[in-house]
């Protein structure tokens, strides 16, 4: 068990430090490109931390072939990401609320993000699938149109309602920076330094739950959602600290759009049968559990207060503890 133990352990920090540079040259990348700020948080730095996701959820579903660990991972994170974001609110500069701060053209993002889970639990609820192949449903097809879908109009609400990208700017070309072929030599190593330990890390979460016996659902559900998050940990808390708050957001619920595209992924490279319907009902908290954190966001960047008069908003404190009692009652009802 020590011997999983320092495998989880050390695949999770490789995870961590890789993600965190991963981010800072994909940042880079875009910059060459001169994409704006927060665009670049809700679809490439979103893709990028979620790369531990992606070859998480393929390992858990072909390799190891446990629809719990993949689903909980997924979910999982998505959950976990809205978590983050509450957290983040303590790390803004003056004493400001997070959403407060936040451009409400991420409204749309979270709301596309409810639409996905939403579309997600309802597939887990359906007695059965439209079959296209023997392992391959209908509902993972649907979640890669929608999530196109969505992309696009994401795009069409920013060109059209631009936010505030002070900061943003094409990189100048200065011969103290690093060339173009630098950027992306560094941004391919450590995207595969990435899925290397990404690789390893469902093996050794399955090994836990054999040796701990809290289940599949829960460790899917926490350690590889939380171990998986590390990258967006990693980005947001470096965004927020700069007051790149439109970053930190963008990333986070970006994350959770690209998180349901995986999960369709995982289904067509699960061959055992369909995922959702293999994976534990009990996922369905996660389900619920992310729409209700969603919506509360969604409320705060609506409403925006001004200031906080503890560590905590009371929108940010609202979602974290759901979050907490999400995780709680998951645990009771699998461990």
């Amino acid at each position: 068990m020590l011997t999983d133990i320092t495998g989880f352990l050390a695949c999770a920090t490789v995870i961590f430090f890789a993600g965190r540079r991963l981010s800072h040259y994909g940042d880079l990348l875009a910059e060459r490109t001169g994409m704006g700020k927060a665009w670049v948080g809700i679809i490439l730095m979103a893709s990028v931390t979620s790369l531990p996701e992606l070859m998480v959820g393929i390992s858990s579903a072909a390799i190891v072939q446990s629809a719990d660990l993949a689903v909980g991972d997924i979910l999982g994170s998505c959950a976990f990401n809205l978590g983050i974001l509450a957290m983040m609110d303590a790390f803004v500069p003056g004493r400001k609320p997070l959403f407060g701060l936040t451009s409400r053209n991420h409204v749309m993002t979270a709301a596309l993000g409810v639409v996905l889970v939403s579309l997600v639990g309802t597939a887990m609820t359906l007695p059965k699938d439209i079959v296209i192949s023997s392992w391959i449903g209908l509902t993972s097809l649907v979640f890669i149109a929608v999530y196109l879908v969505s992309v696009r109009l994401i795009y069409l609400n920013e060109r059209n309602h631009p936010a505030d990208t002070a900061g943003s700017h094409a990189a100048d070309g200065s011969p103290g920076g690093p060339s173009l072929t630098r950027i992306v030599g560094w941004y391919a190593f450590f995207a595969v330094v990435i899925i290397g330990a990404a690789l390893a890390l469902p093996h050794f979460a399955d090994r836990l739950a054999e040796h701990t016996g809290l289940g599949r659902s829960f460790v899917g559900t926490f350690l590889l959602a939380a171990s998986t998050s590390l990258p967006e940990i990693a980005v947001s808390l470096a965004a927020v600290r700069m007051g790149s708050i439109d970053m930190a957001v963008g990333n986070l619920l970006g994350s959770n759009l690209f998180n349901i595209l995986i999960l369709a992924i995982d289904d067509i490279v699960y061959t055992r049968g369909h995922i959702l319907k293999d994976a534990s009902p009990y996922h369905m908290l996660s389900v619920l559990g992310t729409i209700l954190m969603s919506a509360v966001v969604i409320i705060g960047i609506t409403f925006q207060v001004k200031g906080k008069r503890f560590l905590l908003a009371w929108d940010s404190a609202a979602v974290f503890l759901i979050y907490v009692v999400n995780l709680f009652l998951l645990y009771r009802l699998t461990a």
